[in-house]
């Protein structure tokens, strides 16, 4: 005896408008040194034209809190570390390359 399948059709889900995804950075620094500031300034460039109004950056200065460090597994400044959105990456150096912290971030695809 053979079964049929019966095809159901139900009604067209709406796509569910994706909500803009929310980058989380933190920059470890070790004070107030040209390769920090160029660092941070570097990072809010690119920042302010690849995600407008949707990142926090937080600057740690391994200086005043050492601690820090231990977490995120810290070994070189200035470090850039993205939480959100996961998984999470690390890129080391002044963030000068453009192109290699974008495609580090995840912001661009390798070519």
């Amino acid at each position: 005896m053979r079964t049929t399948k019966t095809k159901t059709r139900g009604r067209p889900r709406k796509p569910t408008p994706r909500k803009p995804e929310f980058w989380k950075l933190r920059l470890y620094v070790a004070g107030q040194t040209p390769k920090s500031i160029r660092a941070f300034a570097n990072l809010q460039v690119l920042c302010e034209k690849h995600l407008k109004g949707r990142y926090r950056i937080e600057v740690i200065d391994l200086l005043e809190n050492p601690h820090m460090a231990r977490g995120d597994q810290i070994v070189a400044v200035p470090t850039l570390v993205r939480d959100l959105p996961g998984p999470v990456r690390k890129i080391i150096g002044d963030l000068s390359n453009t192109e290699r912290t974008l495609i580090g971030l995840a912001l661009q695809p390798v070519v």
